[in-house]
């Protein structure tokens, strides 16, 4: 009978809510629920309920061992109703974070928090869909440790900052969809080889493509739907590895017949342009090429045979000056 009665006490331990919150850290549980709250307690969060262990809670993770939290992602797959507010400043009370994410929530509004800055232990940092407005602050250059900083489909504005290029282990960069304006920062061409993906399409950006972009060699290259001037070849090389470059729908105007392409391209469009010149014979080595796009330029001359140039249709080559040669009519 005691036997009985000592596993009935232990299970009841395990089991209860008071047990089950022990796991969890104190503080970061409170921080938790402030959180909830100046969110104005969203149905998205109804898990978190102060009875229970926040390691259990939707939206969070906590380390197997120390229990404390190490990634908060609230997105939503369908606009929430009544999930409202801005980023809440207590966010930066979360000392062992991670990984912080703010998806598809429309009625998230306000600037980027600065107690962002306090997170010093922070890897990928994604708010995206939502209505934060604002800067894209300096201060994100502080989160040194930081590899993934998407801030794509918000309503940010201004300049890009230059500091951004002090973030020496960033392995990817998105800005796109907002409504900022100026250059591409010079410093930009100043990240550790070979530099994060740079994604900063549809946007206000202007002024030419900086020349320093030379020293870099990032995965995906994506400037498309800016108002872009001048120059575009310091993105190519043939002894880079860049697999996707859309620089499309600009206002860049630079002769195509000099420039080296890697052959790791994937894809390369540059539809919408004033570009000059021929289509190099260099592009018919680019053995992968997926996706290509030069229509709307001003380019001349025979399409190369050879490669993969012909597999494309007419749309990738029409509205130019004087391009001829398959999948066009022939230069005779």
């Amino acid at each position: 009978m005691v036997t009985v009665l000592r596993l009935w006490f232990v299970t009841l331990l395990l089991f209860s809510p008071v047990a089950l919150s022990e796991l969890c850290n104190p503080h970061d549980k409170k921080v938790l629920l402030q959180i909830k709250n100046d969110l104005n307690n969203p149905y998205l969060l109804a898990s978190w309920n102060p009875d229970t262990d926040c390691c259990q809670w939707y939206c969070v993770e906590c380390h197997p061992k120390t229990h404390r939290i190490t990634s908060l992602v609230i997105l939503s797959s369908v606009p929430e109703t009544n999930f409202s507010g801005q980023i809440p400043p207590s966010v930066g009370d979360l000392p062992y974070l991670e990984t912080l994410e703010f998806h598809k929530l429309p009625k998230l509004t306000g600037p980027i928090q600065p107690t962002i800055a306090k997170l010093t232990k922070l890897k990928e940092l994604y708010i995206s869909w939502t209505n934060i407005s604002g800067p894209v602050p300096d201060f994100l250059a502080q989160l040194t440790n930081l590899q993934f900083l998407d801030l794509s489909f918000n309503n940010l504005s201004g300049p890009i900052p230059s500091s951004l290029s002090r973030l020496p282990n960033l392995l990817s960069l998105r800005l796109d969809r907002n409504r900022l304006i100026g250059p591409i920062p010079d410093s930009f061409g100043s990240f550790k080889r070979p530099g994060p993906s740079l994604v900063l399409s549809h946007n206000q950006l202007s002024g030419p493509i900086p020349a320093s972009l030379s020293n870099i060699d990032p995965q995906r290259i994506d400037f498309s739907r800016n108002k872009l001037e001048g120059d575009a070849s310091m993105l190519f090389g043939s002894n880079k590895t860049t697999q996707m470059v859309d620089v499309s729908r600009n206002l860049l105007a630079f002769d195509l017949s000099r420039v080296e392409f890697p052959t790791s391209l994937i894809l390369l469009d540059l539809n919408h342009n004033k570009i000059t010149g021929k289509i190099p014979v260099g592009l018919t080595a680019v053995d992968f090429l997926q996706g290509f796009n030069v229509s709307y330029n001003r380019l001349c001359g025979e399409i190369p045979q050879g490669g993969r140039l012909q597999k494309f249709d007419v749309d990738s080559y029409f509205h130019n000056k004087c391009l001829c040669g398959s999948p066009l009519p022939s230069c005779n």
